[in-house]
């Protein structure tokens, strides 16, 4: 094909600004493509640009697919690896992968800033010297094992299985750590959810057990957006894509967030609600749609326990679907757009507009909310179980263009080997205060363990950042620093941070393109599964070069969780003896330890419709995995709820006369739904349960329906002339994530700081420029930031961007230097820290060139080091939004300085404890038996030993469900 030079070319050439491109480069026979085509990805030919035009230097690169890891999605990248060097030059989307579609975002291709950062973690250490002291010596792999291992060992043979913990941030994997537990026999799975989506998710799991939502943008006719969830939460890519699709076919989109993200700067209607009050204006919303009859009948007339709502709410009323539609509008008839907007900050005519555009787009309706206000608030469950109200009232769940629950989109793997479940019960994790958590309490662990709760003898940590990403890092530091409180500290990480500084053993595990992992995430309607794969194992083994460990390929001695664990799982049971080994033989080589391509070789053969897809291409399904990356396995999934029930599922199976549930075993399976076995929810009902009757079974009565639960932070107590605010602190940016973008130069050099948002109104009644320093005051510290005056935020509420304020210290290895500060840490008295800014970034001495080109001098600051713990009593999630006070700094303030007292977190921590309350519920249940666990343990472990219990095994969801509600 030809291609013309433009004017702006031809003058730049001139100029000699560019050199001048030879005649035979623009003309060629070779048609454009956006990506290279998967049959040339064994030997892809590039153009090298250094030295071009000058000079031609063809660069052959093998393509091998794999996964981002720098945030949920998992999208779907393709490494170019140099044949000459054998390095990865760079990384770009793989069009194969049926999420991500060849499309990336910013921090998809900084993954090689990652795989490059000079600062990384290369071979094992072992800490010497007092814990945080920042001295290190290195190990080998063998010997960190065999250090492991021997504790572990000697906890499971002394009946101390619950110190023995492992605490995951981002897992990035379907069930493989899970598994690695159960054969171990330990309660010890911690996760951050408490700290992330615990909200959002007990607000849908009370409607439907599955607690996570999936909408289908592209199809909708309305989409509502709580929060910035689409630029900075999960799935920004793939939902981004699918949001425009259903914008460019006509599509409306609301964005309820009090400050101007990307998104709501892209919506059609922005709604700037006072912090807290989304579900009333929620429920306004739901008003409207019952007053003027916009609702979908059939859907709550089928699959909503509307007959439970009449006989506990209404016992006097006639049992019709027509008397339920009745109470219901008494029940939410204060709930009036009038009513919203004096509470909300919402006129009540977009109000209305709002509701009635819902109605219209009836089952083409798709919401989401997943942190935001449901992380923020006390309460915050309430908003995510109101938005979801708006999606049963228009018939929108499960729909094309609605929302479907999560699980229904998720790829199942089947394991070559399911451990029995364990029969501990491990209080660490679910405290008896709070039975309904969702789920592990891991954020009040330094403070179960200050009250002698319990220890840990072997502490995992793994993609996982408390001291920095938690609120209240200050008390785990004195958490992880007490070797009474933890015994050995294993920091599972590919680069330094706050956390691993106080650990025993730090030991590098590889970024995303360097470690196996199995993906298969809520993006969009269908159901997929991508395989991430160690790049550089996966091309010299395709170029013959043996490989029996990844860390044989990665570079320096860095290894993957994968292979780790089945070696120490090996070494902690040698014999066989404790039953652990046993679980990691292979099920090719019987008595042999299985190796990581049989573990996954397994499930592949498994996978439906990927044997057929392999053979036609003439491979087994691993080599098509490792080939393409990615498979489709169903390319969409609606309405599963009506899945009729087959012969095999039936058998043996009753039909409980009351309720039309299935039952199988004691365990519900189903609904009779029109005369037809269905799967209906896993739910105890089988419906979308309007009415808990969980709820009033557990203690909270009063929340039995879906209602408006004022904040912590409620703006009718503010004093904003004294300067006190509502703090938004969980706002993310778009290319930035948690710990593991802090080593990425490109990211960092388009953010560095985390100013404070305030609206020109309240800065001018406060005294506040423009830039100056304020200090922000919580209720157990303060930090200094610099101002931004902006109309994005509201009035009366301020804003900082989570994500920024990495820090070392003086002492420390040098980490993430393209984003840390370096800092000095003191303590003036007894549970009183104070941080003080030393330097920020700067350029500095490496292998990498950009190094020395640093030009950023701020790396943000701390803010979250502030906040105590606010657990919500009843879904268990920490609230985030703070009560703050603003004011211009004091004499003496720096920049990045943060003071915390303690003392003052562990008292905040007692008072919040006191609005648990607290189980055992129905039967000495710990537990409601058909909520998930993560790693779920046998059912005797559900009752507090010598309770009359074990009549609830009705409700007890399938195992399966268990899976898919993870």
């Amino acid at each position: 094909m030809s291609q013309s030079v433009s004017w702006v070319e031809k003058l730049a050439v001139r100029l000699g600004l560019i050199p001048a491109v030879p005649q035979e480069e623009i003309h060629t026979d070779r048609a454009l493509a956006n990506a290279p085509p998967p049959e040339q990805w064994d030997d892809w030919v590039e153009i090298e640009a250094h030295g071009w035009p000058a000079r031609r230097t063809e660069r052959h690169y093998h393509l091998v697919p794999t996964t981002c890891f720098n945030c949920e999605s998992a999208c779907g990248l393709v490494a170019y690896v140099d044949k000459e060097s054998g390095a990865i030059r760079k990384f770009e989307g793989n069009p194969l992968h049926p999420a991500s579609r060849g499309r990336l975002c910013a921090k998809g291709p900084a993954t090689i800033n990652q795989i490059n950062d000079p600062d990384r973690i290369l071979y094992p250490l072992r800490r010497v010297g007092k814990r945080g002291d920042g001295k290190w010596e290195t190990i080998g792999w063998h010997e960190a094992i065999e250090l492991i291992a021997g504790r572990i060992r000697q906890a499971l043979e002394e009946g101390r299985r619950n110190e023995v913990v492992y605490h995951v941030g981002r897992p990035g994997n379907e069930g493989y750590v899970e598994r690695v537990l159960q054969a171990w026999g330990v309660d010890g799975h911690n996760s951050h959810t408490n700290i992330c989506s615990a909200g959002a998710r007990f607000g849908y799991a009370i409607w439907q057990a599955y607690d996570r939502p999936s909408p289908d943008h592209a199809n909708a006719e309305f989409i509502l957006l709580l929060s910035a969830h689409l630029e900075a939460g999960h799935y920004f890519n793939p939902h981004a894509q699918r949001i425009i699709e259903g914008k460019l076919s006509g599509a409306k989109l609301a964005v309820m967030d009090p400050r101007l993200s990307n998104t709501a700067s892209m919506a059609d209607y922005w709604l700037p609600t006072r912090p807290g009050t989304e579900a009333a204006a929620l429920l306004a919303m739901a008003h409207v749609i019952l007053t003027e009859r916009l609702y979908d009948a059939a859907f709550p007339q089928a699959w909503v326990n509307w007959d439970v709502y009449l006989r506990q709410a209404h016992p006097d009323q006639s049992p019709t679907f027509e008397r339920f539609i009745e109470c219901l509008q008494q029940d939410y008839a204060r709930f009036t757009p009038e009513y919203a907007e004096a509470e909300c900050g919402i006129p009540a005519a977009t109000i209305m507009e709002v509701g009635r555009r819902i109605g219209r787009a009836g089952h083409r309706f798709a919401a989401h909310n997943w942190r935001g206000p449901a992380s923020g608030h006390l309460g915050g469950w309430q908003v995510a179980r109101a938005l979801h109200w708006l999606s049963v009232l228009v018939g929108a769940v499960g729909t094309p263009g609605g929302t479907s629950p999560s699980a229904w989109t998720k790829f199942r793997p089947q394991f070559f080997d399911q451990p029995p479940a364990h029969k501990d019960w491990n209080e660490l994790h679910f405290p008896p205060e709070y039975p309904l958590a969702h789920y592990e309490m891991s954020f009040l662990l330094p403070h179960f363990l200050k009250e002698g709760r319990g220890r840990l003898d072997t502490y995992f940590t793994r993609v996982f950042n408390p001291v920095w990403t938690y609120p209240d890092g200050f008390s785990w530091i004195e958490m992880l620093r007490d070797e009474a409180k933890v015994g050995l500290h294993v920091a599972l990480t590919p680069t330094w941070n706050e956390t691993a500084y106080w650990a025993d053993l730090v030991l590098p595990m590889g970024h995303g393109p360097e470690r196996h992992d199995l993906n298969s995430y809520e993006t969009h309607s269908g159901m997929w599964i991508a395989f991430r794969q160690p790049v550089l194992r996966v091309a010299k083994e395709q170029a013959g070069q043996g490989v029996q460990y990844t860390y044989e390929a990665n570079p320096g001695r860095v290894w993957e969780e994968d292979e780790f664990w089945i070696e120490l799982s090996w070494a902690i049971d040698p014999t066989g003896k404790l039953g652990v080994r046993q679980h990691f033989e292979s099920p090719y080589r019987p008595g042999q330890k299985i190796t990581i391509d049989e573990y996954y070789r397994y499930i592949f053969e498994r996978g439906p419709g990927l044997p057929e897809a392999a053979k036609a291409k003439g491979l087994d399904p691993l080599a098509y995995m490792r080939k393409y990356g990615a498979f489709e396995v169903q390319p969409s999934t609606y309405q599963r709820h009506e899945r009729r029930l087959d012969g095999s599922e039936l058998e043996g199976a009753e039909i409980d006369p009351r309720t039309q549930v299935v039952l199988k075993g004691g365990k519900a399976i189903g609904l009779e739904h029109d005369s037809t076995s269905v799967e209906g929810f896993p739910t105890p009902s089988r419906k979308q349960e309007l009415y808990s009757q969980t709820l009033v079974d557990w203690g909270w009565p009063e929340f039995a329906l879906p209602g408006y639960v004022p904040s912590h932070v409620d703006w009718h107590d503010l004093d904003t002339q004294a300067g006190e605010f509502c703090l938004l602190p969980t706002f993310r940016l778009p290319t930035l994530i948690h710990s593991r973008s802090g080593a990425a130069k490109w990211l960092n050099e388009i953010s560095q700081c985390n100013p404070l948002w305030v609206h020109p109104s309240d800065g001018r009644r406060l005294g506040l420029a423009d830039g100056v320093l304020a200090r922000v005051t919580t209720e157990i510290g303060y930090f200094v930031d610099r101002v931004w005056l902006t109309e994005g935020i509201r009035p009366g509420v301020v804003a900082c961007s989570h994500h920024l304020g990495r820090w070392r210290r003086a002492q420390d290895v040098p980490g993430n230097r393209f984003s840390a500060n370096v800092v000095a840490i003191s303590q003036p008295a007894p549970g009183q820290w104070h941080v003080r800014l030393v330097e920020g970034p700067g350029p500095f001495a490496s292998a990498d060139p950009d190094s020395a080109r640093v030009w950023w001098r701020e790396g943000g600051v701390p803010q979250n080091l502030t906040f105590p713990v606010q657990p919500d009593p009843v879904s268990g999630m920490h609230c985030w939004h703070q009560r703050v006070t603003v004011r211009r700094a004091e004499p003496g303030d720096r920049y990045g300085d943060v003071f915390v007292d303690t003392t003052k977190a562990h008292e905040v921590y007692r008072r919040w404890l006191g609005r648990c309350r607290s189980g055992p519920g129905p039967g000495g249940l710990r537990r409601p038996l058909w909520m998930n666990r993560p790693l779920r343990p046998a059912l005797e472990a559900f009752y507090v030993p010598g309770a009359n219990g074990m009549a609830a095994r009705d409700a007890v969801p399938s195992e399966e469900t268990w899976y898919y509600m993870i």
